[in-house]
């Protein structure tokens, strides 16, 4: 894959943000609320308390990237590269917690395994069925995000995705402001923002900076911003502590700014650099940090120093996320995409009028439009997901 066609500081940016979801769980939330930890980090506390905003980092990125590996307008190939791309990993961490949680977890935490089987679908936070981590509700919101994008390439709009970032940008304003409470869920207006932000980087990624694209991420800043400073609040009220609201600002403000100087290829050496292994562990590194985290803590804490089991449990999650995505998800997501497109083959040629790819991006790309003249081959690494955060 050329530099072309792959982001690099992206993935260096999604391994930053899960760090700071993994010391926001880890030496804050856990402790500071529901009781999942027993053990609190006071020195790193009041600075990790704003790590949970590395999950909107995560939609940013997301927003990125989903639309560079629809923009070549093939239905079929998104929804198998984002089910070859979630899945193998997920049944993973998700297996390993649910056994560690029986072995471990009690008293704070435990797990049915009807409860179990519901999440490997992926769909529990839609059944109403307890998550077998928290962790996982960032990916119910990447879900209904994908949804969106898959329903625009089934309608062969997706060279319509700037106008369809307007729009979707102008109905969330109107909707923070006059709530509709199906309608906000249907456009995810709580982080659509975010994901508008990292759709439109894309568009300028690939095509420039214009006047509207220029006001689309003015627009998505001043909302991402609005919102975060109207969560304050009640996140101060949850976990009884003081935010500062320019830190919050500020930390939503240098997301923009990163993103635009990705999209606008100013990124200097990260640019240049490849961080595959760093864009690699994230996704398992999410998924499996937060439980298992807590349930080491609460076993070993005090009659373990509090520095050694943090920092020690930081690293053994790296390891872990390493091993995961090296022998198991790399070759478990290679049987998968083979068994799916087999199967989907099979199907082609036993209903080969009822189902159809749809209709494809012409040859000859309408050069006006910059996500059908983007380079897109190979993009499907740069998939998230992720995740992201507990509530």
């Amino acid at each position: 894959m050329t530099r072309d066609t792959r982001v690099n500081e992206l993935d260096l940016l999604r391994l930053i943000a899960a760090l700071g979801v993994v010391f926001f769980h880890y030496s804050f939330r856990g402790f500071a609320a529901d009781d999942m930890s027993i053990m609190p980090y006071p020195l790193l506390a009041p600075y990790a308390m704003y790590g949970n905003l590395g999950v909107e980092l995560f939609f940013m990125i997301s927003g990125f990237v989903i639309l560079m590996t629809a923009a070549g307008g093939r239905l079929r190939e998104f929804v198998v590269s984002r089910i070859v791309r979630l899945y193998p990993a997920f049944w993973i961490c998700c297996t390993s917690t649910f056994v560690l949680t029986l072995l471990i977890g009690a008293p704070r935490f435990s797990a049915t395994p009807g409860q179990y089987l519901i999440n490997l679908t992926m769909l529990s936070g839609f059944f109403g069925v307890p998550s077998i981590d928290g962790a996982y509700w960032s990916l119910f919101v990447e879900l209904r995000f994908y949804a969106l994008v898959a329903i625009v390439l089934f309608i062969g709009k997706i060279r319509s995705a700037q106008t369809l970032l307007f729009c979707w940008l102008l109905a969330s304003i109107v909707l923070e402001f006059a709530p509709q409470a199906t309608l906000r869920s249907l456009l995810i207006v709580d982080h659509s923002a975010f994901f508008i932000a990292g759709a439109t980087c894309f568009i300028v990624w690939s095509g420039g900076l214009s006047t509207a694209r220029v006001l689309m991420l003015s627009g998505s800043w001043a909302l991402a911003v609005y919102q975060s400073l109207r969560a304050l609040p009640e996140f101060e009220d949850y976990y009884e502590v003081a935010a500062n609201a320019w830190v919050v600002a500020a930390i939503v403000t240098v997301f923009f700014v990163v993103m635009l100087l990705v999209a606008l290829r100013r990124s200097g050496a990260l640019g240049r650099r490849r961080w595959l292994l760093a864009g690699a562990l994230t996704y398992p590194l999410y998924l499996l940090h937060q439980r298992i985290g807590y349930m080491i803590f609460n076993a070993f804490y005090p009659r373990t120093n509090a520095h050694l089991l943090l920092w020690g449990c930081v690293v053994a999650m790296l390891i872990a996320a390493f091993a995961v995505h090296v022998f198991m998800e790399k070759p478990f997501a290679r049987l998968l995409r083979k068994a799916i497109d087999t199967g989907a083959d099979r199907l082609v040629r036993i209903f080969p009028s009822s189902i159809r790819e749809p209709t494809r991006l012409p040859a000859e790309p309408d050069l006006r439009d910059p996500v059908a003249t983007a380079k897109c081959a190979d993009v499907a690494g740069h998939a998230s997901e992720e995740p992201l955060e507990a509530g």
